[in-house]
């Protein structure tokens, strides 16, 4: 008995918040003796005793403490939770911004981390709400939210395709995150869409602002310096074909867009005065009228539906959904 109050006395050090996996009391134990704490048979035997270990992140609310205290802690501690919600067309630079604000955290260890964790410069996250559990460091939370991305993500390939290929499904987050950018409402982003894949086919520059609304430039409304300056590969002016990394977190309703187009062929657009709605147009001539009739301040425009403007101009796309993962640019 002397022995085992000595025991549950000794010290343990650990970080302030810690991951308990869902399984067996073997399976916590053997988990935890691998994540480089020292835990045997006498903790196991005590954990049972205790009762149900808690599952998930779970805040100790300390970092040392006896052997008694981390038990009893594993079996009663609940994470302190913080909703950080991502908004689609936001980019990492200022996804980071928010974490070290709300999370109190170093934006230079989160931008450190980002980097190691990514696959891509951006679009690794996706843009969803995350429940953070507070405590964590910088390097847990970058893992944490691009880990439960990239299983969404091949969540949703295998769903639509029956395969997932992280190169490919890249490709189309980058034509998924240029229509955030770009389309006004969710029911114009397939048509948003369907004129970036008719220009790409066409080998023409996607020419679209929103390329230029990456990084820490999210926000920034100086793209006619932009154009002019910018050489990177989101500089679409410049450069044919994509972007060589996605330009911003992207929904769900981006990505079936991007995978599935709207049959048209339009080929330009601009936005309305009011700024609600794009006209579409398939010439270049028609496109230059649209922009000139926009600025007059008598011409009006009254909106067509989704289905009136692809039902005029229809062209022919790969009706099958597995055509359009083999034909990826």
């Amino acid at each position: 008995m002397i022995s085992l109050a000595f025991y549950f006395t000794t010290n343990i050090h650990s970080n302030r918040v810690i991951h308990i996996p869902s399984g067996s009391v073997n399976s916590i134990i053997s988990y935890l003796s691998k994540t480089s704490y020292d835990v045997n048979i006498i903790d196991n035997i005590t954990l049972r005793l205790l009762g149900s270990p808690q599952k998930g992140w779970i805040d100790l609310k300390e970092t040392n403490m006896t052997r008694g205290d981390f038990i009893y802690k594993i079996t009663t501690s609940k994470a302190a939770i913080k909703t950080i919600k991502l908004i689609p067309g936001e980019t990492y630079y200022f996804l980071l911004k928010q974490l070290s604000k709300e999370l109190n955290l170093s934006f230079k260890k989160l931008n450190k981390s980002y980097k190691k964790h990514s696959y891509k410069l951006d679009g690794n996250i996706l843009a969803e709400s995350y429940n953070i559990p507070l405590g964590m460091n910088e390097d847990r939370v970058i893992f944490f939210m691009i880990d439960y991305s990239n299983r969404k993500y091949k969540q949703y390939s295998n769903k639509i395709f029956g395969q997932y290929n992280k190169k490919k499904w890249f490709i189309y987050l980058t034509i998924a995150s240029i229509i955030q950018k770009e389309a006004a409402t969710i029911k114009e982003m397939p048509l948003i869409s369907s004129v970036i894949h008719n220009r790409l086919k066409k080998n023409m520059r996607l020419q679209m602002d929103g390329t230029l609304n990456y990084g820490q430039y999210s926000h920034d409304n100086n793209l006619y310096k932009r154009i002019r300056n910018d050489k990177s590969s989101y500089n679409t002016y410049k450069n044919k074909g994509l972007p060589t990394n996605p330009i911003c977190a992207v929904s769900f309703d981006a990505i079936k867009a991007a995978i599935k187009p709207a049959k048209t062929n339009y080929l330009y657009f601009v936005k309305s005065k009011n700024k609600n709605f794009h006209i579409f147009s398939t010439k270049y001539k028609k496109h230059k009228l649209n922009i000139k009739r926009n600025k007059s301040k008598k011409k009006t425009y009254k909106k067509k539906s989704t289905k009136q403007l692809e039902k005029k101009h229809v062209t022919k796309q790969p009706t099958n959904i597995k055509n359009l993962w083999k034909s990826v640019y």
